[in-house]
This record gives C-alpha cells, sequence and structure tokens, in this order.
C-alpha cells in the first residue's frame, strides 16, 4: 500500500494494481479486500475509464479472452483454449458504450476484467471461475482507428445479421462448453443491442445486464433506503427521470415492478407514477410513435414539455434521478424547484465518471440548503454545510451484481427472474443503518461488503429455490452460512 500510495497519477495505480493481479493473484486480492474504499475506485470507476481509453498504449499482456469477427465459425474452438475448465461467471462486452466514454472497441476489455476483480473481492466467486471476454467487432472511434497502438480490428462496426449470428454463435458455445448454469453478465453494449440481446437471451440462457439490472437494483435499493427517511412508500412518491436509455428505464421498470409487488396494482398503473425526460424532452402520449420500445411504457398523457426544468416545475417529482450521461444538468434552478416542493427532496445523480454527473454533491447539498438526501454514481466526498456533515451515498452497482452473482451460482440457478434482483434490492436496503441516515448516507459503507454480499447471495438463492430455478439441491438450511462458506478468501494454505 506504501507503494502504491507513493504515486500521485490514477492511471498509474491502475497500472500497478493490474501488474500486481498478474504476479500475485492472491496478494492482489487480500489488498484489495483489506482497502476497498481506497482501491475500488482505482480497479474500477472511475480510473478504469481512463484506463481504457489508454487501453493500446499501457498494454503490458492480454487479460481476458478476445473473440472477433476472425473467429467466426470458430468460437468453440476459441473458448476451448482458455485454460480453466469450470467457469461461473462471464462479463462480455462489444465495447460500444463503454460507461459514458462511448465506442472503444476492443479497448473496453478494462471492464469485464475490472468487474470480475470485483466478482471476486466483493462477492467470493474464485478467479478461476471468471472469464472476461471481448467481442471485437471492429470500431466506428475515428481517432482509435488511426492510433498506431490500437489492439482490436481496424474495421468499422459490424452490424445486423453479421454482428448477431457472431452473437448467436458466441451464446450457444458458451453453453456448449460450459453448461448450462455459467452466468453471462452482458456489459456496455449499447442501448440498440443491450435490450434485444436481454430479451433474446434471457428465455434459453442464464444472462444478466449490469447497466440495465443491477443499476436499477441499486437504485431501487437507495430509494427503499431514502424512504426509511423522508417516510412514506414506493408507490406515494413521483418520478422524474434525466435520460431514457439502459439505464434509466431499467431502473423505472423495476420500482414499478417493487411497487405492484407490495401494492398488487398492475405493473401499468403503477409506470404512471413515473416519467422520463430523453433529449428531446418528457416522453408523452404524442410522442408515442417515434419513439423506442423500451421508452413506450412511460410515455403517459401530458403536453409537450422540452426542458427538464419545465418537467421538473409541472409534474412536481419528490425524487430525481440522473441517468442521463450529460453533466450539470441538475441546474441551480432545478434543484431549488425541487427543494421548493419537497421539505426532503431525494436527488440521484447517477451517471459516471465524475465528469458527466448531472450535479455535485455540493451543488445538491448548497442549493437545496441542506434538505437533499443524495445519491451519485460516482465517488464525491463528504460535503460540509452550514455545520453539518454530509456524506454523499454512491449508488455503486459493486454493491449488487458480487452478491448477486454469488447467489446465482451457489444455488445453481438455471436463469435469472425479476423477483430475484428485487429480493438483492431488498436485502442490500435492509443493510442502511440508523447510523448511516444521520450522517445522510443511504447505502451502507463499503467496508462490509463482503458481508453485505453474503445477505444480498442468500436472498438471490432463496429466491432462486422459491421459484423452483434452483439445480443445487437440498436446499442449505442457512443459506447466508452456506453463501460464506463458498466465499474465496485470499489465504495461503499450511501445508504443514
Amino acid at each position: 500500500m506504501h507503494n502504491l500510495r507513493s504515486y500521485t497519477v490514477p492511471l498509474h495505480r491502475y497500472i500497478a494494481m493490474m501488474d500486481l493481479q498478474e504476479r500475485n493473484e492472491r496478494l492482489f486480492y487480500k489488498l484489495l479486500i483489506d482497502n476497498v474504499e481506497e482501491l475500488l475506485p482505482v480497479v474500477y470507476t472511475p480510473v478504469v475509464g481512463e484506463a481504457c481509453q489508454k487501453y493500446g498504449s499501457i498494454y503490458r499482456r492480454p487479460q481476458g479472452l478476445y473473440i472477433s469477427l476472425k473467429d467466426k465459425g470458430k468460437v468453440l474452438e476459441v473458448l476451448k483454449n482458455w485454460p480453466e475448465r469450470s467457469i461461473q461467471v462471464i462479463v462480455v462486452t462489444d465495447g460500444e458504450r463503454i460507461l459514458g466514454l462511448g465506442d472503444l472497441g476492443c479497448q473496453g476489455m478494462g471492464i469485464p476484467v475490472g468487474k470480475l476483480s470485483l466478482y471476486t473481492a466483493l462477492g467470493g466467486v474464485r478467479p478461476s471461475a471468471c472469464l472476461p471476454i471481448t467481442i471485437d467487432v471492429g470500431t466506428n472511434n475515428e481517432t482509435l482507428l488511426n492510433d498506431e497502438y490500437y489492439i482490436g480490428l481496424r474495421q468499422r462496426r459490424a452490424t445486423g445479421e453479421e454482428y448477431h449470428e457472431l452473437l448467436q454463435e458466441f451464446m450457444n458455445a458458451v453453453k456448449q462448453n460450459y453448461g448450462e448454469k455459467v452466468l453471462v453478465q452482458f456489459e456496455d453494449f449499447a442501448n440498440h443491442n443491450a435490450f434485444d440481446l436481454l430479451a433474446k437471451y434471457s428465455k434459453s440462457h442464464l444472462v444478466f445486464n449490469d447497466d440495465i439490472q443491477g443499476t436499477a437494483s441499486v437504485v431501487l435499493a437507495g430509494l427503499l433506503a431514502a424512504l426509511r427517511m423522508i417516510g412514506g412508500g414506493l408507490v406515494d412518491q413521483t418520478y422524474l427521470f434525466l435520460g431514457a436509455g439502459e439505464a434509466g428505464t431499467g431502473i423505472a421498470e423495476l420500482i414499478a415492478l417493487e411497487m405492484s409487488k407490495h401494492t398488487e396494482l398492475p405493473v401499468d398503473d403503477c409506470r404512471k407514477k413515473i416519467w422520463l425526460v430523453d433529449s428531446k424532452g418528457l416522453l408523452v402520449e404524442s410522442r408515442k410513435e417515434s419513439l423506442q420500445h423500451f421508452k413506450k411504457p412511460f410515455a403517459h398523457e401530458h403536453e409537450e414539455l422540452k426542458t427538464l426544468l419545465e418537467a421538473v416545475q409541472s409534474i412536481k417529482p419528490t425524487v430525481l434521478i440522473g441517468t442521463s450521461g450529460v453533466g450539470k444538468t441538475f441546474t441551480q434552478e432545478v434543484i431549488e424547484a425541487m427543494a421548493s416542493f419537497n421539505e426532503k427532496p431525494v436527488i440521484f445523480s447517477l451517471s459516471n465518471p465524475t465528469s458527466h454527473s448531472e450535479c455535485t454533491a455540493e451543488e445538491a447539498y448548497t442549493w437545496s440548503k441542506g434538505t437533499a438526501v443524495f445519491a451519485s454514481g460516482s465517488p464525491f466526498d463528504p460535503v460540509e454545510y452550514e455545520g453539518k456533515t454530509f456524506v454523499p451515498g454512491q449508488s455503486n452497482n459493486a454493491y449488487v451484481f458480487p452478491g448477486f452473482g454469488l447467489g446465482v451460482v451457489i444455488s445453481g440457478a438455471i436463469r435469472v427472474h425479476d423477483d430475484m434482483l428485487l429480493a438483492a434490492s431488498e436485502a442490500l436496503a435492509e443493510e442502511a443503518t440508523q447510523e448511516n441516515f444521520d450522517k445522510g448516507l443511504i447505502f451502507p459503507p463499503f467496508t462490509n461488503i463482503r458481508k453485505i454480499s453474503a445477505s444480498i447471495a442468500a436472498k438471490v438463492a432463496a429466491k432462486a429455490y422459491d421459484l423452483g430455478l434452483a439445480s443445487r439441491l437440498p436446499r442449505p438450511d442457512d443459506l447466508v452460512k452456506y453463501a460464506e462458506s463458498c466465499m474465496y478468501t485470499p489465504l495461503y494454505r499450511s501445508y504443514r
């Protein structure tokens, strides 16, 4: 740690950590687990974003498995080249929408590598059971195509039939090589592919999309915890989103499902409490024809409004959620408007990295005169306002996906069901304590993350057993104990 802290440039720390992972995997995980709050931003967001942008220049040795268009017809053979046989979790990307940074092509590999190191450090999935994969179908990023250090195919992105045939071959090969129970996590695919892939393969494979489902699960947990601070139930709130892509619509859908589950109202009625603003303005009935299919359920009867401020003033939401990927969009007027008709406005600015956050923690607390219940996607330092210190919560997917993955693995689940995501949200919300709330924190600190992951895994596994989706029988009596006993811990064995 002394050596790591001597680096002043975050990217140098990232490189040092990656070198350590290659050189001494056990020590890498020991370090990450013991210093999780300090090192999480180094091996994952925000530093991993910069690492992906410069991946070609900092490339030392290959991490993960690359499958390219040139491997079409031989994908199964390529998979068989990976030395480990018993894989439990695959994180796969095609690099088209890396964080908020756009198309980074093959250099998106930093994301599956980073995600899987969190599956191990935070969720206890064995490192040898994790497989990072990048599917290289080219890139439309001109800068990369002209970069002498770019590591991928120098061609424009394949689309349509060519793209889907490669994905189909990949999904079939995964099932053939690793069986029914390998969890495939789709990561940082562009909107137009992400929803289609999830819908297409969720019936035949064990698949999960962290951008759609993981983000939604964490944000729902944050909302459930926030409601314990401000009072009232999910159904009593009015929600307004800025951003109607994967994250926005995924979160909105999960909130509607949770509302419906607890009130027995139809999901359609629950969706009416949720409003979304995209780049063209409020989603309303009159725009329905021109909307993408995943936005249509949230287009309600209302006059057309062009700006977020107009929407806030007209709809008077109690909860404002930003998933737009555009920084500084929660302006002073927007936050002051939220504070004017809410005693404690709930404001989540979730876009990553920090520069893309809709507003900073300081702006949210200052403009709301210290009344906001705030959480962000990127880490922010505590804020001092009128003598009180507010600690902003980080709505980080790392709270949910490692525990969720562990729950799926230990139960031998064969499909992912929405109720398993709701179970993960409820388990995480229960972990926040009054002590956290007193500081304004709606998420528990990351220092207990392995304990939290075990609780989430137990709840997810229990739901898989209840739904008849678990294949590991008989069901263990104490799922929390069982989850803890399955977790990888970086210790040296004693041979004497």
